[in-house]
Order: structure tokens, then sequence, then C-alpha cells
């Protein structure tokens, strides 16, 4: 017991958790829990996961933001490779920080993950050559209940600068303006440069 360190409610927004696991090190390599159940409801979070999935990513893709229609998941996220900027945003109906983001470095090296609960659009930029991403969710993925909104939209504003992306706005998700600071060119699929804004995708709701 006592195997991770959980920051809750990150950036204010309740449901949000960063964990940092007990890593075990010496000169021959190291040793972590990467998930246990125990520690987990110790620390309030009580979670059944059903599926893992994994993804690798080169330089410069940005996926997201993503959410669930119908069928939304709890995901807790992580890197095994490289290093990616993680960030969710808040659209559960009725919450005093809706449309609210919060991001986190997630490396090979800090080992931390990032519990993001239903309700949230979720995306990650790419920052190192190539980058391994993990995540478990507590739902099976259903076909067609994909969601999205454009991941620059200004209304939700999140801090892309700061991780390097350099471009102009021109009222659209396309990628076709922006690089990172080193000329990489920003890499989102057709579909995620085809969202819309909060605004406008919540505009019925």
């Amino acid at each position: 017991m006592g195997q991770i360190t959980v920051e809750k409610n990150v950036g204010g927004i309740e449901g949000l958790c960063v964990i940092t696991p007990a890593v075990h090190g010496d000169s021959r390599g190291y040793f972590m829990e990467t998930y246990n159940e125990n520690d987990m409801k110790e620390a309030g979070i009580n979670i059944t996961f059903v599926q893992d999935n994994q993804s690798m990513s080169t330089k410069g893709v940005l996926r997201g933001l993503h959410f669930q229609k119908h069928f939304p998941q709890t995901k807790l996220v992580r890197v095994i490779k490289g290093s990616v900027f993680d960030v969710a945003v808040d659209l559960r109906s009725g919450s005093k920080t809706y449309g609210k983001w919060f991001g986190v470095e997630l490396t090979e090296e800090n080992k931390k993950q990032f519990l993001i609960p239903r309700g949230f659009a979720h995306g990650f930029l790419v920052l190192s050559e190539t980058a391994e991403f993990c995540y478990k969710c507590d739902d099976f993925y259903h076909a067609n209940d994909e969601g999205g909104l454009a991941w620059n939209d200004p209304e939700i504003g999140i801090d892309w600068a700061s991780f390097g992306v350099k471009g102009e706005y021109d009222g659209t998700a396309s990628a076709s303006n922006y690089t990172l600071a080193d000329g990489t060119a920003l890499n989102l699929s057709e579909k995620d440069q085809k969202w819309s804004g909060i605004r406008e995708t919540f505009r019925f709701e």
C-alpha cells in the first residue's frame, strides 16, 4: 500500500487527478506498480477499468480534443516512451468549471499519470521524436460515439504556446498555420481539423 501520491482537483477542476507512482530503482534499473486497485481506493478513487489501450505518435502529432457523446469514459493516461502535453477540458453540464482546461506534461521520466473523469474532452501533443501513450478506460470503445472540439478554440484557450506551438488562429481547427518552435509541422488528422469550438458544438444543449 501507499505506492502512489495523488494530487486531487488539479487546476481547481473537481475530479481531475495527477498520480505519481513510487519508483524503486538502483544501478540495475527500476520497478514500479503502474496500477494498484487498493492504493486507488485508499486515495478515494473507486473506478473499475475494463480496457487498456496503447498508441504511438511522432513529434508534432496532436490528437484531440475528443469526447464520447453517449458512452463517456474515465481515462487513466500515462506515457511509457517520450513526452506529451496532455490536456483535459471540463464538459460536464452544470459544472462550475465548465469549459475550463488543465494540462500536464507526461513523460517516461516523470512517470506521472493523469486521471480524467467522465464528461471531459481530452487531447495531447507529442513533444518528443516519438511517444508511446497508454491509457485505461472504464467503458469499452463504442463505434461512432466520438465527438470533438477544435483544439485551438480561443474560448477554451489552451496554452499550447508554452509547449512550442507557433501559429495564427484562422477561425478553424486547421493545422496548416502551425508549427512547433523547431519548425516541425503540427500534425492533426483530417477529422480533428474539422471540429468546431465549444460554443458552436454545444449551442443546442
